[in-house]
């Protein structure tokens, strides 16, 4: 690579570090046009994605269908707020009701928006329809979560980094131990002020943390039980990356309250949503909740089209059978390895352990040596590497990146 070449990725870098701020430790590689399941730089070379944008490209980069009905609206209307109807927001409320079976949806942008809206949501009908005393309802949410990091989110984060010295703290949260329905149990028992439990179907920030087999269902029975609403943030499971529609169709389980965003518009938009039936749904009145882009034309046009897309290609079943897969020819190879410990995951969703602690930078150059093989990874965790490709990937592509891994690996081999 020339001097000149080398530049301009440093250049962009540079740029961020002086004018950007800080919040962020990318990898070092400048991208500047994707493509399916491949992303290049600037200098022209070319790269497998194995993170999908944390799971919000699952239906591959710049997918024909989403970008033109993206541009096709954005060249009618854009914005009008939700002071006035405008004709796709119901179009695409109706069709993606239907698609997850919910009675209606509220629009929002960000997942982390998403997770808020679920909240207030929890809460009101927690106050108007169960019957708490106001500001008494609290709601259960496990251990080593991430569902974003708004100043309410991070109150009931574990994460000392996204945590730290952003108190006060906001109030009405239990954490409990994920995958542990004894202590779901105990605690629903004991506090009749619980409103929900929110939970990540698996845990992907964390690295990739898949519960117990009946977990899922056998938690939503309890909070049956005891009149609590089930909340799922499939912000990053659903919409088909686990081998299923949404994560928590594995176990046949309907949530009261369903949290979706990332791939809901194939990464080509900020789109997000919360759905519910309509006896959850109602405690939302005029003027209680809003977002002045949310439901906006181009978000509605570019949701539905990228929900075709998932239906269309197939892309559910894709996940699961690459999947299956890509764990197969992991444990093949870890079963000889010293340096990974195991690979968990379900559809594309993926993670490997690396054999070292988690403070060390070992994980970290594993992924800066694939960069260099030609596949993206990052780190999570310190020694856990995330592997979430798009969905649109085929089964000669996939083998070819569990190439890329094992020989990258080999490298570290001790």
């Amino acid at each position: 690579m020339s001097v000149t070449q080398q530049s301009l990725s440093q250049q962009a870098i540079d740029l961020e570090n002086k004018y950007g701020a800080h919040n962020y430790h990318p990898l070092p590689v400048v991208l500047s046009k994707g493509e399916g399941v491949y992303v290049w730089d600037v200098e022209g070379k070319k790269y497998y994605d194995f993170l999908s944008a944390y799971s919000a490209v699952n239906q591959g980069h710049c997918h024909p269908a989403i970008v033109n009905a993206m541009t096709e609206q954005a060249q009618k209307l854009t914005l009008t707020s939700r002071a006035f109807y405008n004709d796709m927001l119901g179009k695409y409320e109706k069709y993606a009701s239907e698609y997850f079976n919910f009675d209606k949806l509220l629009p929002m942008n960000t997942g982390a928006e998403a997770v808020e809206t679920a909240l207030k949501i929890c809460r009101r009908w927690a106050y108007e329809v169960k019957g708490i005393d106001e500001n008494e309802a609290e709601i259960i949410v496990c251990e080593n979560n991430f569902h974003g990091r708004t100043t309410t989110i991070i109150s009931f984060s574990n994460d000392p980094v996204a945590r730290d010295n952003f108190g006060p703290y906001t109030k009405g949260f239990i954490k409990i131990e994920y995958d542990n329905l004894e202590a779901l149990k105990n605690t629903l028992e004991s506090n009749k002020q619980v409103a929900g439990f929110l939970v990540e179907p698996i845990q992907g920030e964390a690295g990739v943390y898949v519960p117990s087999e009946g977990y899922l269902k056998k938690a939503k029975a309890l909070c049956e039980e005891h009149n609590v609403l089930f909340i799922a943030d499939e912000v990053q499971t659903g919409i088909a990356r686990t081998g299923k529609l949404l994560a928590v169709d594995h176990e046949n389980v309907k949530p009261d309250v369903l949290i979706l965003g990332k791939a809901l518009s194939g990464g080509a938009y900020p789109v997000s949503a919360v759905l519910a039936d309509d006896p959850v749904m109602k405690v939302i009145t005029p003027g209680s909740h809003g977002s002045t882009f949310g439901g906006n034309p181009i978000a509605a046009a570019v949701a539905m089209a990228a929900l075709n897309v998932v239906k269309d290609e197939n892309l559910a079943e894709n996940a699961d059978r690459l999947g299956e897969l890509f764990r197969s020819k992991m444990d093949e190879y870890i079963a000889k390895s010293t340096i990974c410990r195991l690979v968990r995951g379900k559809g594309l969703l993926n993670a490997i352990v690396i054999n070292d602690s988690e403070d060390s930078d070992t994980a970290w150059n594993i992924c800066l040596k694939l960069r260099d093989n030609g596949l993206l990874a990052k780190p999570t965790h310190g020694n856990i590497i995330r592997f979430a490709p798009p969905l649109v990937m085929n089964e000669t592509e996939l083998l070819e990146c569990v190439s890329i891994i094992t020989e990258t690996l080999k490298d570290f081999e001790r």
